[in-house]
């Protein structure tokens, strides 16, 4: 339960940096070029980091090996790039359609971050495997199949990855708690082996899909999106328990506590 601690405010040294004018603020509409898959696979291959923008479904099926999964659509997109992402890394985004990424940089714009943006992946996933190169996935399991397995004691741990808050207001009998803004620093703390099954499971499916591409980066093999999160897993009437672990009965319309996310 290390989770609650404060987290930096997302991109934060160069939002100082812009403020003190060392650092140029984007006037006007920013934009991306559009790059070819061996461009993309250039920069990576070049320590830079690769950020797919689909919902949770389509990233997991089919990926840049290595990609972060951190959707356009969510209302902390920008902020979840700033937390997620090492600073000064550089970026390359990959985008449902290509026209999206003019409204991703225009997002990335608001904390300074437009300006790591070397470009997106023009023609999309499309283009990528047309290009012969390998993918990734992701499974993305149903909270019947998660409870399955928990019951059937093949080893799968759960991953929690909200905020305390909404933890201590409901959580799966011995899941760990890592709020997804810290996961990056926090990879060395977590108690199982990077060889275990890992569960990933957030309120509805959108933190926790985050969360499993940064596992699989840092090298978790075994890694999978519970579909629907806590969401779906009360709304089946699945055993939750609180901060002490004793079991609780709540409502399918359940609240997570005060933070006001939908994902």
């Amino acid at each position: 339960m290390n989770a609650d601690q404060p987290v930096r405010p997302a991109n934060i040294i160069n939002i100082v940096a812009i403020n003190q004018g060392v650092r140029p603020l984007t006037m006007g509409e920013p934009e991306a070029a559009g790059l070819g898959p061996a461009d993309l696979k250039r920069l990576q291959d070049e320590g830079g980091l690769v950020i797919d923008t689909r919902p949770s479904a389509a990233f997991g099926g089919a990926h840049l090996p290595g990609a972060l999964n951190i959707q356009l659509t969510a209302p902390e997109f920008e902020q979840r790039v700033g937390w997620i992402t090492p600073l000064d890394v550089p970026l390359a985004l990959v985008v449902a359609r290509d026209e999206l990424a003019r409204r991703a940089m225009h997002a990335l714009a608001f904390l300074g971050l437009d300006a790591r943006v070397r470009g997106f992946l023009e023609g999309g996933m499309d283009a990528w495997t047309a290009s012969g190169r390998p993918t990734a996935s992701v499974p993305q399991i149903p909270v019947e199949e998660l409870r399955r397995q928990l019951e059937s004691g093949e080893g799968l741990r759960v991953l929690d990855v909200r905020e305390l808050s909404e933890w201590t207001g409901a959580h799966i009998d011995g899941a760990h708690l890592q709020s997804v803004r810290l996961l990056p620093q926090r990879i060395a703390e977590l108690p199982f082996p990077r060889s275990t099954p890992v569960a990933v499971i957030c309120h509805s499916g959108g933190r926790s899909s985050i969360a499993a591409s940064v596992l699989r980066q840092h090298g978790f093999t075994s890694v999978a999106n519970v579909d629907g999160g806590m969401v779906a897993w009360r709304k089946r009437g699945f055993p939750v328990v609180d901060a002490s672990g004793c079991a609780i009965e709540l409502p399918s319309t359940f609240s997570t506590g005060a933070v006001h996310e939908t994902s």
